[in-house]
Parts: structure tokens; C-alpha cells; sequence
């Protein structure tokens, strides 16, 4: 685990004063005549959507995304994810509230790329993503962001119901588990959403994006599968390096014969267009390894108040236990 060093947890205070600082009253907002139109709709979408996950979903009126904030850039913050050269495993930074979680995150790109870079140069496999937004789990009200407005109506009202999650239940030092949590209410909390709205075409293109979706985690787990299997043999580190690279090769190839079936989508073209490496796969692993789990659990509940009853037991098991219990993949 890596240690945290004064000028990170000072870019981090900082850029944290900095969004709440750009932040107003959302009625302000709206009220504004300089305010776009397409900005004011996104903003009371945005808010139908916060209104429904209290009534609807039992999650938190924390006083979340009741303000806005123009950030003027396209990320809110950049992840940094890091893993050995021959392991799947991510590195794990600690912080004081959020426990040990498997990214570092930057509110400049650049202080990010040259983390990354410093890693690099040790041999780990790197990867910098940028992040649209994010939670302070209840510490602080999050704003609405900017950087939020620009994306489908699912994915924005999905996002809010995702945040929410984490403020009603976060396992310090536990990144695998708490993003499975926050993206089972997710999806359950869309298709509700889509349901009140009677909105049955947007309903069948949700189910199609979340089923392509389901494809792509499954083809990168195969190609985990088989990386552990190279990095856990006895060849020579140039051999492992040679292999490790023919791995990624079939990977690519195998998304375009996946792709030949999507219809002509093509969505998933973006995550392909950079390198890969194990720290990229690591990063989508850690939102995606224990969701099936923890999506038979709410199956099982019922309802989500009783999930969130199952879930919270969950949470009082060690990390090894709900590890058995709900994510049996790869690492």
C-alpha cells in the first residue's frame, strides 16, 4: 500500500474548495438569464432525478446536487491506476475516510500524468481516466457538475442515483464491493425511473446498452482470466512480456468479432483506440467483478429497502469474506 504524501492531500483540499466554490443555488441557476437553455434543462432533469431517488429509491437527502458548478473542463478529476508489471492486482493508496482504494485521484491532469509517469518508471503499468464526477460520500453536499450535462439522460440520471449509493453505504478500503453496490441501484434505480415514465423505447435501448455492456466486462474478464494464468507461470520475464502483449493483441481482435454483432455500435471503440495494459483492466474491474453477486442479492430481496438490509450486512463482513461470497473472478 503507498503511503500519502503533504502536497497530495493539499491538491486535494484544494481542488475540493475549488468546486465548492463554483458552486450556486441551483433556483439561482435557473433563474439566471444568462443560463442556457440546454444547461437549464439538463439542470431539472438532473433534479426530477435527485427528487425520485429520495422518494424512490430510499436513498439520502443529504442535500447532494441541490447547487451546480461550471468547472470549465471536461473532467471533474483524473484517476490514477496503477498495477505490477505481471499482475492484475492495482496498487492501493490510503486516505483518512475512504480507507484503501486502488486510485489516486488528481484535480489537474497534469499532476496526474506526471504521477503516472513517476510510476512508469518504476515498471508498473499506468493508466490516467479521467472522471466525470465523483462522491465525498455524504462529508460534503455534492454539487451538480458541468462536466455531468453532455450525456444521455440514462446515464445522467443513472449517475445521481450511483453517487447517492455511496452516501448510503460506503465500506472504507473496499473499492470493489462499494462501486458493485452504487452500480446495482444504478441499473435498478434506471429501470424504475423508465418504468414511471412509461417510456418503453427508452426502456428497450437501456436494456440493449446494459446487455452490450455485459459483453464487453465478460470479454475483458476472459482476457484477465488468461493474464493470471501467463503471470502466475514459470517463464522468463521477456517470454511473459512477449506473451502479455499477444494477450492484449487477441483481446483487440476478439472485440471486433464481438463488435460484428452489435449492429453497427460502436461505443466500446474509444476504450480500444488507447494501449491496454493491466492497470486499464484492473480499473474496469473494480466497478464491474462483484456486481453479478451483489445483483443476486437484490434479486433475492425483493425489493431495494431489503437489499440495502442484505447489503448492509455484507458490509459488516471482512474484505476476504464478501470477496468469497460475491465476486468469484479473477483478481
Amino acid at each position: 500500500m503507498a503511503p500519502l504524501s503533504g502536497c497530495y492531500v493539499m491538491q486535494a483540499a484544494s481542488g475540493q474548495a475549488d468546486v465548492m466554490a463554483r458552486s450556486r443555488p441551483i433556483p439561482e441557476v435557473l433563474a439566471d438569464p444568462v443560463t442556457p437553455a440546454a444547461t437549464r434543462t439538463r439542470i431539472e432533469l438532473a433534479g426530477e432525478a435527485r427528487d425520485f431517488a429520495i422518494r424512490e429509491l430510499a436513498l439520502p437527502d443529504s442535500g447532494s446536487y441541490e447547487r451546480y458548478a461550471d468547472l470549465g473542463r471536461p473532467y471533474a478529476l483524473w484517476n490514477v491506476v496503477a498495477t505490477p508489471e505481471f499482475s492484475l492486482q492495482p496498487l492501493r493508496w490510503c486516505f483518512p475516510v475512504a480507507g484503501c482504494v486502488t486510485y489516486r485521484g488528481y484535480f489537474s491532469e497534469s499532476s496526474a500524468q506526471a504521477t503516472a509517469w513517476k510510476l512508469a518508471a518504476r515498471g508498473e503499468d499506468t493508466a490516467v481516466e479521467g472522471v466525470a464526477t465523483y462522491s465525498t460520500l455524504g462529508h460534503f453536499p455534492d454539487p451538480l457538475l458541468s462536466t455531468m450535462l453532455g450525456w444521455r439522460d440514462t446515464r445522467l440520471v443513472g449517475t445521481i442515483f450511483h453517487e447517492l449509493a455511496h452516501e448510503r453505504l460506503y465500506v472504507a478500503g473496499d473499492s470493489e464491493f462499494n462501486e458493485a453496490f452504487a452500480s446495482v441501484v444504478e441499473v435498478a434505480g434506471v429501470r424504475l425511473w423508465l418504468a414511471a415514465r412509461g417510456a418503453e423505447r427508452e426502456i428497450a435501448a437501456y436494456e440493449t446498452s446494459k446487455h452490450r455492456e455485459v459483453e464487453f466486462v465478460a470479454l475483458l474478464r476472459e482476457a484477465r482470466t488468461g493474464l493470471v494464468k501467463l503471470y502466475s507461470s514459470e517463464l522468463p520475464a521477456a517470454d511473459k512480456r512477449i506473451a502479455k502483449n499477444r494477450e492484449f493483441g487477441r483481446l483487440k481482435f476478439d472485440y471486433q468479432l464481438l463488435k460484428a454483432g452489435w449492429g453497427g455500435y460502436a461505443g466500446y471503440d474509444t476504450w480500444f483506440a488507447r494501449p491496454i495494459n493491466n492497470a486499464r483492466l484492473a480499473s474496469i474491474a473494480t466497478y464491474h467483478d462483484c456486481v453479478p453477486g451483489l445483483e443476486r442479492e437484490l434479486a433475492a430481496a425483493g425489493s431495494l429497502p431489503a437489499f440495502y438490509a442484505r447489503a448492509d450486512a455484507l458490509a459488516k463482513l471482512t474484505r476476504a469474506q464478501r470477496r468469497a461470497a460475491l465476486c468469484g473472478v479473477p483478481p
